[in-house]
């Protein structure tokens, strides 16, 4: 019977405060916390609109080769690793593949996001494609994917390997149990260590944001309201009081 591991997963605490701030701003909070490049490259939002906070479960994809898998060996479908890293989903959470940029194998299809989905499943990211797109699309599940192929997962070049283990996807290290942040400016990794001092810094950065897009609006100095000069942090402390941020938790 095949084993593969389940991962620890974040306070929802820290998920919940992260369901507010986007991923440009987690990004650029971490760039500044020594983390130059959090964000996945190729993997892009399928359903735009939608976004995503939850702990990845992963997925490792190989080249193939003959003596290390075939096929044949995919006669008993619970040897399909790709079906045991669904079987690990709970709320919330979000599997993260890494299919090497195969733009020919499809990694899940309909059945696959059906059953991911019925288990309360987040979101999809993949470098790679997915098959079955009209109706996957019905599901309205969250997918950030490099594209879409006819074909299934093992038909081609690669195969699957290892369930929650360490992964690169979109040239990002992806730890079983980081957060993943993921919106239509991309797919960012958060590190559970880290997650608590983002949402504190990107809080800070999102209140007087808000005050400069309202100054900003108003045809107010660039060079004043963004970044927030300290000539206008009186300024800003009025707003704030006026606009009952200074309760918000």
């Amino acid at each position: 019977m095949t084993h593969t591991p389940d991962i620890t997963r974040p306070p929802k605490e820290l998920i919940d405060a992260l369901k507010e701030i986007g991923a440009a701003t987690v990004a650029g909070t971490l760039g500044h916390m020594g983390f130059r490049n959090p964000h996945m490259v190729g993997p892009v939002a399928q359903n735009h609109g939608k976004s995503i906070v939850g702990p990845a479960l992963t997925l490792q994809f190989m080249p193939q080769r003959p003596d290390l898998f075939t096929e044949g060996e995919y006669a008993d479908p619970e040897t399909q690793l790709h079906r045991h890293v669904l079987y690990h989903a709970q709320e919330g959470d979000v599997v993260v593949v890494d299919a090497r940029g195969d733009m020919s194998s499809g990694v899940f299809g309909d059945m696959m996001s059906t059953y991911f989905k019925g288990r309360g499943g987040a979101g999809i990211v993949i470098d790679g494609c997915m098959r079955d797109r009209p109706n996957v699309e019905k599901l309205d599940l969250p997918l950030w994917l490099r594209g879409w192929t006819p074909n299934y997962h093992v038909q081609t070049s690669i195969y699957p390997n290892a369930v929650n283990v360490p992964i690169a996807c979109g040239g990002v290290t992806v730890i079983p149990g980081d957060i993943i942040v993921a919106d239509d400016d991309g797919v960012v990794v958060l590190p559970v260590a880290m997650a608590s001092k983002v949402i504190e810094e990107s809080q800070k950065h999102h209140d007087w944001e808000e005050f400069s897009r309202v100054k900003l609006m108003e045809g107010g100095s660039l060079q004043r309201y963004y970044p927030l000069h300290d000539d206008a942090r009186g300024e800003y402390e009025e707003w704030r009081k006026t606009n009952r941020l200074e309760n918000r938790s």
